[in-house]
């Protein structure tokens, strides 16, 4: 073992310096020769007969240098560094072949990095948590007859209480929510998104501040939570990094908080936290079993497996329901890694996009092996040379495989400031979709995954053209010489075998886009119930401690309509505390004549507070009875507006006016006085239409609601005015969330237009190698078919005869493409299955339209070949044969 360790040490060394070595190798050679030769003269032989007998002594002087070269070094690696160095000569004497060539794979090497760089920090890379793989999100399992189609849902604090007593696989189990925080720095207020949680979620996340301390456990009683714990970033924008920090007293939602820490740079959880306050429950929340608002992370004990920890959680989730049927009856836990539950929703986008990234890159392969044929088959002489004197199949091969993998590198680093910019790019389009805590950047594996690439993107493009090199006959090369040969011919059908391959791969990238462009069309042509055109919304969020009865919220939101309302210029305002499309409270409704059910069984539907006014400004038809009024206020009979498929469900062929229900959680009855019109509320994809209740805000006040307006005519200054309006009412109450309504459609449909985006670009980027790939063959084919077509002509081929030969042969690769294209696509597309909405997979339109473009795109990119062979002289061509 030893010794052959010496010995590849040895000839690693000798690797080096081989120039010096030979020349030392070379004089003591000749010594010898020379001696040799002495000998032979003093034997009486001519000069001439001396040395040639001395050469036949030492075997061969070149003979014995090349096996002195084998045992010297690393022979393969020295072949190496010589096919390397060719392929530099190469493409300098061919700077145009190598742009197109490192420009095509640049292309699509560094869509590949770009898109492979997000996919590792979302999915490969461990969340930036101590032991991430024991973190688990924390849910309850619904009732499917309550909620259809719903696989998780918020805890309740009861029950997240009996789960973490009774459980014995977690090391520490914590809830949170969120809520919004005013705050007035002395200029101007601002909202700050707030995290209140429980005091273990640091210790669930093994997470310490980077100044002060964390939340004490005795900080989750009522009246003694009053601390705050600063995020880094908010630390450093608002108070400048200053190390005093602990120990002030910040105004946050009218009360004040005393700051006790700062999280380190980087701690983001929930993703949206700027800072963290206490969750803290009275007793009366700690018992509540039937209302769910909560959500819960935890911490896997050493050593359990996610599949014991929801065994045991499925056990106590059996005993609540048993001990409390009326609140748990069909209510369960779920356990979802915390990485699944932060990537969960990008991550089949992100492998779609991945797939279509490859196969751009396929496609550029294809073109660039096209190029790489067209390119050695002129250099068959050379080759069939090297062959003639001794060169092996292999070596030929390795010299075409060092030439293109050496193109693929160089392109690999072009494409890697391309997927910089292209990576940054992606992340903006996935937007919210993405997890909070992703940093995504080039690191060592991005790297590491780009030279891979390039290297089996070399080896892709260079192995056929390279195997067809290796099928060189020598003496048909050199005998023929530049005529055409039966290689040239092998060489057009492996031409266009790649032209048809690029064609099928484009036509499944182009199906895949055009799918999901009809998918938004057949979106954003959903009516959402209401007409969101020129109005604008905000949210106000007021402070308990400034606004703690019913009645000072309803004042608030009285006084700010009515301010707002007589602005100039607008047409209508109201208020709602749950826009459509952004979430909203669920309830269990009973409706008179119902049987008596536990509250578990009850049915739930979507209950939403609204001002009078808020159904004229969004436009929502009354299709029956009345509107609320200024008269639904406290202390008058309750009543409420159903939507029509509420009264559809409920009340099937019957008139619903006059009739009563009533909400689990605030009970008594109330008397539905209008149908309105269904909105969509879970955004515009949604089958199904929820049933919902509208209660009058005056009755039900929220302290946390927002404000739609509508101006007669587009109004510039719009929200400012409004903001000012409510300034006026409350000169501390910030106002956040400014957007309009056709923002915040165009929002709920922001997963599909950034799918849709990428796809029709790589798609786009596929459509353009391809009308080059069927350009370059073509354009190939009547360079090397001008004698031929000279012949044609001179014999009385019209122009157009020749026309159409040259358009045929590239319009029949391209319908083979579209036959194999669209055998591909119907199996590909499934994959968009849940994606699409209104279109099938194999919609036939898609196809049509998709075909026909493919189709449009080759008969140019064959014009223009086939023009040139119709300017052919048949004299000169004939000359040239």
């Amino acid at each position: 073992m030893r010794r052959a360790a010496r010995a590849w040490l040895r000839r690693l060394a000798g690797a080096f310096g081989g120039a010096r070595r030979d020349r030392e190798f070379s004089e003591e050679m000749e010594s010898h020769l020379g001696m040799h030769i002495d000998d032979n003269l003093r034997r009486g032989m001519t000069p001439e007969e001396a040395r040639r007998r001395a050469i036949l002594d030492l075997g061969g002087v070149d003979q014995t240098m090349e096996q002195y070269r084998d045992r010297r070094g690393l022979p393969a690696l020295e072949r190496l560094g010589q096919d390397v160095k060719s392929a530099v000569r190469m493409m300098r004497k061919n700077p145009g072949f190598a742009t197109l060539a490192i420009g095509t794979l640049a292309l699509g090497i560094g869509a590949n990095t770009a898109i492979f760089s997000v996919v590792s920090a979302v999915l490969l890379r461990p969340l930036p948590y101590d032991e991430p793989d024991r973190l688990v999100q924390i849910w309850h399992t619904p009732p499917r007859e309550q909620f259809p189609g719903v696989s998780q849902f918020s805890l309740s604090p009861a029950n997240l209480l009996d789960w973490r007593e009774r459980s014995h696989v977690f090391e520490h189990m914590a809830a949170y929510d969120g809520t919004v925080l005013a705050w007035n720095d002395g200029r101007r207020p601002e909202a700050l998104s707030a995290a209140r949680v429980a005091p273990d979620l640091f210790a669930v996340l093994h997470a310490r501040p980077e100044i002060g301390r964390a939340f004490l456990p005795e900080e989750e009683t009522p009246g003694r939570e009053r601390v705050a714990v600063l995020s880094h970033r908010l630390w450093r924008t608002r108070f400048g990094a200053d190390p005093a920090i602990l120990g002030r007293s910040l105004r946050l939602g009218g009360a004040p908080y005393t700051v006790v820490g700062v999280m380190p740079e980087g701690f983001r959880f929930p993703a949206w936290a700027e800072l963290w306050v206490p969750l803290a429950w009275t007793a009366e929340e700690r018992a509540v079993r039937g209302i769910h608002d909560y959500r819960a992370v935890g911490r896997l004990a050493s050593g359990v497996p996610l599949e014991r920890a929801q065994a045991d959680l499925d056990a106590i989730a059996r005993a609540l329901e048993a001990e409390y049927p009326a609140d748990n009856k069909g209510w369960g836990a779920r356990l979802v890694s915390l990485h699944e539950q932060m990537v969960g929703e990008v991550r089949p986008a992100l492998w779609i996009l991945f797939g279509a990234v490859c196969l751009v890159l396929l496609i550029a392969c294809a073109n660039v092996a096209s190029l790489v044929l067209a390119r050695t088959l002129t250099r068959r002489k050379e080759i069939a040379l090297r062959a003639a004197l001794g060169a092996s199949r292999g070596r030929i091969l390795q010299q075409v495989l060092a030439e293109n993998v050496l193109l693929a590198l160089a392109a690999a680093l072009i494409g890697l400031g391309l997927a910089r910019v292209a990576a940054d790019a992606i992340v903006s389009l996935l937007g919210e979709a993405m997890p909070g805590a992703v940093d995504v950047r080039l690191d060592p594996r991005v790297l590491g995954f780009t030279l891979v690439v390039s290297i089996v993107t070399g080896l892709a493009a260079g192995l056929l053209p390279g195997l067809r090199m290796t099928r060189v006959d020598p003496g048909e090369a050199l005998k023929q010489g530049m005529g055409k040969t039966t290689s040239e011919s092998g060489g057009r059908r492996t031409r266009g075998a790649l032209v048809v391959a690029e064609v099928s791969i484009s036509l499944v990238l182009l199906m895949a886009a055009g799918l999901m462009v009809r998918t938004l069309s057949r979106l954003r042509a959903v009516d959402p119930g209401f007409d969101p055109k020129g109005v604008v919304t905000m949210t106000l969020a007021l402070p308990d401690a400034r606004y703690p009865t019913p009645a000072s919220r309803a004042a608030f939101f009285d006084r700010t309509l009515e301010r707002v309302r007589a602005l100039p210029g607008i047409a209508g305002a109201g208020t709602i505390d749950g826009l459509p499309m952004t979430g909203g409270s669920t309830q269990p409704v009973v409706v008179d004549g119902a049987p008596d059910v536990p509250m578990a069984e009850q049915p739930e539907v979507a209950v939403r507070a609204v001002s009078p006014g808020y159904r004229a400004t969004m436009r929502i038809p009354l299709l029956h009875g009345r509107d609320f009024g200024a008269g639904d206020v406290a202390g008058r009979a309750p009543v409420v507006l159903v939507s029509e498929s509420f009264a559809r469900r409920f009340w099937p062929g019957a008139d619903p006016i006059g009739r009563r229900l009533s909400l689990t959680f605030a009970p008594g009855p109330r008397e539905v006085i209008g149908v309105i019109g269904d909105v969509k509320q879970a955004g515009l994809a949604a089958t199904l239409l929820a049933p919902t209740i509208y209660q009058p805000m005056a009755q039900e006040p929220r302290s946390y609601m927002q404000l739609v307006v509508r101006p007669a005519a587009p109004l510039a200054s719009a929200a400012t005015d409004v903001a000012a309006a409510v300034a006026q009412v409350d000169a501390e109450q910030p106002v956040t969330d400014v957007m309009t309504l056709e923002a915040l459609l165009e929002s709920s449909l922001a997963h599909q237009e950034t799918i849709t985006l990428v796809l029709s670009t790589f798609a786009g980027f596929a459509l353009l190698l391809a009308a080059i790939g069927i350009y370059s063959v073509l354009s190939y084919a009547v360079r090397r078919r001008v004698p031929e077509i000279g012949l044609r002509v001179a014999l009385g081929a019209r122009r157009l005869d020749v026309l159409w030969m040259i358009v045929g042969q590239g319009m029949r690769l391209t319908l083979l493409g579209l036959l194999l294209g669209g055998l591909g696509a119907l199996g590909a597309t499934r994959l968009l299955g849940g994606l699409l909405y209104g279109v099938r997979p194999s919609d036939p339109a898609t196809f049509a339209g998709v075909a026909a473009l493919l189709l449009a795109m080759a008969l140019l990119a064959c014009w223009v070949p086939a023009r040139r062979a119709t300017r052919v002289d048949p004299i000169l061509a004939l000359r040239q044969e």
